[in-house]
């Protein structure tokens, strides 16, 4: 990652302010999934995913890992969930550290929809939007086996799980959290109900964009009764394709337009897009700078991520395509990247051997190479 010498006037180092958000940097940690939750709860604890939080708590914001909102919406083994007291209580450890620490956390909220296996439960088929087989693969705890076709989930899925996403946000700011982050992104459940290959329905959560939105307007409804919609953050990937079965047709740019319009009538912390993470410029229905196109749409505090360095992320905000940048891989190996952003400091590598094993190493051992500022 190319370094850029300290400067105070490097956009990425500046405060950031809104009516609904006050950040000391626009430096993001985006949300990954690290797989330390193993435990028969399925819980964060403050002395592993604390110290981790907590040592990159300089970061304007951090976006946590994905949390499960009930037992149906897991689909990786030992990820953290939302849904218990246990779990609730593990998290507020958490939380505790990081605003000891001078930090601003949301919490993700996560249902994987197709992309889980019967094994996480109890033999019982994963939920999606159809009975339509992604064609990828579940991390199982006995491995990674072949997803099979999901159930279509029913009016009484749907409204079940409208009701876990309410119950998680308000479980979040339970446990200290200053926000939540829906993750309607990625290929997991809200992505599943968007796109028309994997959305065969013919009720009110089918066929039209409007009615493949549905799902998640009817979430949002839900969680702002349990917390103030100010709160509440939304990440989408408009241009994914490729990955977890999900393909791109010519309805699914328009559909993104209209979901990110409408968010307009929300008054949501802010809305986390990204760039399209794999070479989609030869997919004639694919947008491939998703900044642009939807900064002037969407009228809040635009996030933007994927395979940002420090120089791309001061020249976007620079450019004014969004007003904050979220790093990912850097922050598994950095935990002082605001610090080695601001010093000229180069970064360490990340050891992807470790990215989703149990324990501390790979995850709190990375060491700081500036003084991190409280």
């Amino acid at each position: 990652m190319k370094i850029q010498m300290s400067t105070d006037k490097q956009p990425l180092l500046q405060p950031y302010e809104s009516k609904n958000l006050k950040l000391r940097n626009r430096v993001v940690m985006a949300p990954m999934t690290r797989s330390r939750a193993n435990n028969a709860e399925k819980a964060a604890t403050g002395d592993l995913q604390g110290t981790y939080y907590e040592q990159r708590a300089s970061a304007g914001l951090i976006i946590t890992e994905g949390s499960q909102v009930s037992e149906k919406a897991v689909g990786y083994i030992n990820t953290p969930g939302i849904h218990s007291a246990a779990q609730v209580a593990g998290w507020k450890e958490v939380t505790e550290k990081v605003h000891a620490a001078g930090g601003t956390i949301f919490l993700q909220l996560w249902h994987v929809g197709r992309m889980s296996h019967p094994d996480f439960h109890n033999g019982d088929l994963p939920h999606s939007a159809s009975a339509i087989n992604p064609n990828s693969k579940s991390y199982t705890p006995e491995g990674f086996k072949d997803t099979v076709a999901p159930k279509e989930m029913t009016k009484e899925d749907i409204e079940q799980t409208i009701k876990d996403f309410a119950n998680a946000a308000k479980n979040a700011i339970e446990a200290g959290f200053d926000g939540v982050e829906i993750h309607s992104s990625n290929g997991y459940l809200f992505h599943q109900f968007f796109n028309a290959t994997s959305n065969h329905r013919t009720d009110e959560y089918g066929g039209s964009k409007e009615n493949r939105a549905r799902f998640l307007f009817e979430v949002l409804d839900a969680v702002k009764q349990q917390i103030p919609i100010q709160k509440v953050g939304l990440r989408l990937n408009p241009s994914l394709h490729g990955i977890f079965g999900m393909t791109m047709d010519e309805d699914t740019i328009p559909t993104f337009d209209y979901i990110i319009e409408k968010l307009n009538d929300y008054d949501l912390a802010y809305l986390h897009l990204s760039e399209p993470f794999t070479d989609v410029s030869e997919i004639p229905y694919a947008e491939t700078q998703i900044a642009k196109r939807y900064r002037p749409i969407y009228k809040g505090t635009l996030m933007i991520n994927s395979n940002f360095d420090q120089e791309k992320g001061n020249q976007v905000i620079e450019d004014g395509d969004a007003d904050l940048v979220a790093f990912g891989k850097p922050y598994i190996s950095n935990p002082d990247l605001v610090e080695r952003f601001e010093q000229g400091v180069e970064l360490t590598d990340w050891d992807q051997d470790t990215f989703y094993t149990p324990g501390h190493k790979g995850y709190t051992d990375y060491e700081a190479k500036t003084a991190v500022k409280a």
